[in-house]
């Protein structure tokens, strides 16, 4: 039986990352928007101004979902970290050209933060269930 202490601990955490999400879907469409265009990769085929604001519509159903769809959370959990990995281009990018956005203005700065894309990607999951899920699909 699931300790109750880890089940408030993922409720936590997905409850943390649906907000997370809302406020960074906000960002797309004001204040951060500029940021966010910044971080498209060059090589995306679409206008970029395009991609923040579809990513950003993404991201609210994604928070939402964290939010409020408990029946489907390890669905919408497993959305939540595909979507981390279809940005993580994005932030390689930002790394790899130097470009300076959300106060990120050093290389040294962009590099740390390639290394808590995982760190969204584990929470997306395990806050969820969705390990848990994957697990028992092994046995």
């Amino acid at each position: 039986m699931e300790n109750i202490q880890t089940t408030k601990m993922q409720d936590f955490f997905r409850i943390l990352l649906g907000i997370f999400m809302i406020v960074a879907a906000f960002g797309h469409f004001t204040f951060q928007r500029q940021d966010f265009q910044a971080q498209v990769p060059n090589w995306v085929p679409l206008d970029k101004d395009l991609v923040v604001i579809l990513s950003g519509i993404v991201e609210i159903a994604l928070g939402l979902g964290m939010l409020f769809l408990t029946k489907f959370k390890v669905q919408v959990g497993i959305a939540l970290a595909v979507f981390y990995v279809l940005v993580f281009p994005g932030n390689i990018a930002q790394y790899l050209n130097g470009t300076s956005a959300f106060g990120l203005d050093t290389d040294q700065a962009r590099l740390i933060r390639l290394f808590f894309q995982p760190v969204l990607i584990f929470l997306a999951l395990w806050s969820t269930g969705a390990i848990r899920y994957f697990r028992r699909m092994k046995t």
